[in-house]
């Protein structure tokens, strides 16, 4: 990693840059495939499986004879794994419940809120050199328990036409209503419009490629939903030479080996300390099947040698990372005062993965600095909340001429005798 020792604030974005590509770069093609899927549905759905997956099906729907072979050939140890994995979701989110929230705010006037589950979510699975059957459980178990009653998953086929094992087994295992061989930029767009075969949804989840990315976002101009903006990997560490040089230098190698246009930042007060997070780096990248997608991350990775904490946190706060580990020791001082971070990971044996597989909280979370603005997908991102309310007579009277004040006032004059008429007809 390249090593920069206390930058000029004013050179902090431009170092932090993250290594994607303009919407502009990505969107002629996005737009090009939605029109197509839009006016030729799976006819062009099958187009571009076999351009950008290499194959052809004569259905794209996951049978349950494919589901059961699957779950057959997983073996014993992983299923367990997974259920547990599946358990500690479940408690997370199943915690994350809200009552109805009722009060009256003036008496005669009744109001309250109720969630209520969004009916029909897709969602996308990336299968590629990764398939993340992880995020099954992280967007499926939340859809279950807030009662989704539709669950589409797309994720693309290999060559062979065939989805990962994992990723069929843990569909089924969550109760997916129907899972969908296709990927890329055609999958959203077909749970943009609906298809022949595809069901059209009203919010679609999961992390993605850049492509994914920018087809989610543009999925929102034909009145469908997104859980967030979420593309390549990304983490930041912030550590002292309290920390453990070899743990720091596997969790930068956990982001980096996701893609190549992954990014992980260390901040450090301590040089020294850096030289051995590198050191360790060279040493635990040799032993890595996917050494040649870590390294080339690497590349767009940096260790900033940052002297004062108060200058670390806004930094941080500055960049707004998607994973976020505070390894240091005075951990409190970030964790009060971190404002932008999709999840943050606290101590020596927090390792960013046991977010990504098992502790219960969720991976699906903003990148490339969204995490100013959004929140990682939880119970409430498969949910809407609806505001009621019942006004009785003397509620009316109550507040009739406060609404009947302020919608002359903005000349709105229907506004106004809507109450009126009520007033009137009391008075009688």
């Amino acid at each position: 990693m390249k090593v920069i020792n206390n930058p000029l604030k004013k050179k902090w974005s431009k170092i932090l840059e993250r290594p994607t590509q303009t919407v502009d770069d990505i969107e002629t093609t996005v737009i090009k495939i939605f029109n197509d899927v839009s006016r030729n549905g799976d006819k062009a759905i099958a187009k571009y499986t076999q351009k950008f997956d290499g194959c052809n099906l004569a259905s794209t729907a996951v049978t349950t004879a494919e589901i059961e072979k699957a779950s057959a050939l997983i073996s014993n140890k992983l299923k367990e794994a997974i259920q547990q994995a599946k358990s500690n979701i479940t408690a997370f989110h199943s915690a994350q419940k809200t009552e109805k929230v009722a009060v009256e705010t003036v008496s005669g006037v009744k109001c309250w809120q109720e969630k209520r589950p969004i009916q029909k979510v897709g969602l996308y699975i990336p299968g590629g050199t990764a398939p993340l059957f992880s995020t099954i459980l992280m967007l499926v178990v939340p859809a279950q328990i807030a009662g989704c009653k539709e669950i589409v998953l797309c994720t693309p086929p290999n060559s062979e036409g065939k989805v990962a094992n994992e990723i069929l087994y843990t569909a089924h295992l969550c109760g997916v209503t129907k899972i969908i061989k296709v990927g890329g930029i055609q999958a959203i767009a077909g749970l943009t419009f609906g298809t022949e075969t595809i069901p059209q949804v009203y919010k679609i989840f999961g992390p993605g490629n850049q492509f994914v990315t920018v087809a989610k976002q543009i999925s929102t101009k034909f009145g469908v939903a997104i859980d967030m903006p979420a593309g390549p990997s990304e983490l930041l560490i912030v550590a002292d030479n309290s920390a453990n040089p070899a743990y720091v230098a596997s969790d930068l190698l956990s982001q980096a080996e996701h893609g190549a246009d992954s990014q992980v930042i260390l901040v450090s007060d301590s040089k020294p300390f850096v030289n051995e997070v590198n050191i360790e780096i060279e040493k635990q990248l040799l032993e890595l099947p996917r050494k040649n997608i870590a390294d080339a991350a690497l590349k767009n990775s940096k260790a900033l040698i940052i002297d004062s904490a108060e200058d670390a946190i806004n930094l941080i706060n500055n960049y707004g990372p998607e994973h976020l580990i505070i390894c240091t020791r005075n951990n409190a001082y970030f964790v009060d005062y971190i404002e932008n971070a999709g999840s943050v990971f606290i101590g020596n044996y927090t390792p960013e993965s046991a977010g990504d597989y098992a502790s219960g909280t969720n991976h699906t979370l903003p990148t490339n600095g969204f995490s100013k603005a959004y929140s990682g997908v939880n119970l409430d991102s498969f949910t809407k909340a609806i505001t009621f309310q019942e006004i009785s007579k003397k509620g009316i009277v109550n507040i009739g001429t406060t609404i009947e004040l302020m919608a002359e006032a903005e000349g709105l004059h229907a506004h106004k005798n809507a109450v009126t008429l009520r007033l009137n007809d009391l008075k009688k």
